[in-house]
């Protein structure tokens, strides 16, 4: 018999091996989905303080704490949204976050009171909650059991490109300055995220009786220890099983780290830099595209390096990482001014590094450590991690920078490095997983796009 020969791959199959890209076929929705959310993302983050003071009578302090307000309120909704995620899957979730932004910002074109904005501002939030919630779990969902590091790589670079773009384009429309180009940019928001969850409803699905045709699993991490009793099968437990799984909390617990290290740039580098360190603020505008261009560049190549990994030695190192970081920049103080800008350049390349090791094993491990019948509870807690670090840490960091500007930097590297001891042993689970994989370490499989299965 004549030997066969696997046919010459592509030019755009060698693009994606070398660039760590997941296989795209038949994810063009999903993929556009993203990309859209992420411009709408970048329009409105850029804005929406602007927006308030330019088109109602606040002052800038009234606008400020109401939209704070609304942001509070929503800091019990992901228990709430976990039972949902249980009830309804990751899709239709994902979806209806983006319709609820929809009416949200709908409604701040129509604010003109301070009530309002809170009232709207929650509006948002839910949404963006409930989208950010369902967006792992449906990126494994995506995946298929494989290559799973390599998409949440994908997705996060693809979502610093688009809110890139769309902080740019917001800028363009700060700069025009009117009321009716603001409002004029709120619209296209509400049409984005309108079309945003459109194109998520309407992925097309198979019956996830067809996960065994979905083709080889990559080996996942074990599944968390179960409480006394506790099987998988029909859903139970709730929430009460979820803070008896010590494994799981552990994550959370080393999240919070990344929580508090993900504000650094938006909470303290801008005062520290100009007021501390006596640099120019355009260092910071470098330093800050410097951070964008990497993880937009070099995410998906770190995603390969990183899928030939443990998560927990990947966790370890983005650990480490971001307590080299945080050093560097406390020990700035002491330098002479010529070698500050260099110094800054070093701590935003270390800090860069970590971003990018923890962002595709954090999210994975978050949604496959969890059962399946109680992945949107296990998710609600996880998300709790973000909700209340992303609400302390401004408060933190800033009174620490005003006792002392080495505080802040001693906190995050002390944070840092106790956080290693919670990540040893996550991948470490019972005996009994090696005989089989429960329903919690299957992603069920759907038909996207209409890309066959198998």
């Amino acid at each position: 018999m004549m030997p066969q020969h696997s046919p010459a791959p592509s030019a755009w199959q060698r693009i994606q091996t070398a660039w760590g890209l997941p296989d795209l076929a038949g994810k063009g929705r999903f993929v556009t989905a993203n990309l859209i959310d992420s411009l709408g993302n970048g329009l409105v983050a850029a804005f929406t303080v602007v927006f308030f003071v330019k088109t109602t009578s606040l002052s800038l302090v009234a606008v400020g704490a109401a939209l704070t307000a609304g942001q509070l309120l929503v800091l019990p909704v992901p228990l709430f949204v976990g039972r949902l995620l249980d009830k309804c899957g990751p899709r239709i979730v994902v979806a209806a976050g983006n319709w609820i932004s929809v009416a949200g910002f709908i409604g701040f074109l129509f604010s003109h009171a301070a009530w309002q904005i809170v009232l709207w501002q929650f509006v948002v939030q839910l949404g963006s909650t409930a989208f950010w919630m369902g967006s792992s779990p449906l990126t494994v969902l995506v995946a298929r059991g494989v290559e799973r590091a390599r998409w949440f790589g994908f997705v996060r670079a693809l979502r610093n490109v688009g809110v890139g773009f769309g902080g740019a384009a917001s800028a363009v429309a700060l700069s025009i300055g009117t009321v009716a180009g603001l409002r004029a940019v709120m619209v296209i928001n509400v049409v984005t995220f309108a079309v945003a969850g459109w194109l998520v409803i309407t992925l097309r699905g198979a019956d996830t009786s067809e996960a065994a045709d979905a083709g080889p699993a990559e080996p996942k991490p074990a599944e968390p220890e179960q409480a006394a009793g506790e099987t998988t099968g029909p859903p139970s437990g709730g929430y009460r099983t979820v803070l008896k799984d010590t494994r799981y909390l552990r994550l959370v617990a080393t999240n919070v780290s990344f929580v508090f290290a993900s504000t650094v740039i938006t909470v303290l580098l801008a005062v520290y830099a100009v007021d501390n360190l006596d640099v120019g603020a355009w260092i910071v505008g470098v330093i800050v595209v410097l951070n964008a261009a990497m993880v937009a560049l070099l995410q998906t190549l770190a995603s390969r390096w990183i899928e030939a990994r443990k998560p927990v030695t990947v966790l370890v190192l983005a650990l480490l990482f971001n307590a080299a970081a945080f050093a560097v920049f406390g020990t700035l103080l002491v330098l002479p001014g010529w070698a500050v800008i260099a110094g800054l350049l070093i701590a935003m390349v270390l800090y860069t590094v970590a971003e990018m090791l923890s962002s595709p094993p954090t999210s994975e491990l978050s949604v496959v450590m969890a059962p399946e019948h109680l992945r949107g509870r296990y998710l609600g807690v996880y998300q709790l991690s973000w909700s209340v670090g992303g609400a302390v840490a401004p408060a933190l960091l800033t009174a620490l920078l005003e006792g002392g500007a080495a505080l802040p930097w001693m906190f995050l590297t002390a944070i840092s490095v106790l956080a290693v001891p919670l990540v040893i042993g996550l991948d470490r689970g019972p005996a009994a997983t090696s005989e089989g994989a429960p329903a919690g370490d299957v992603a069920p499989a759907e038909q996207l796009d209409g890309d066959p299965v198998g």
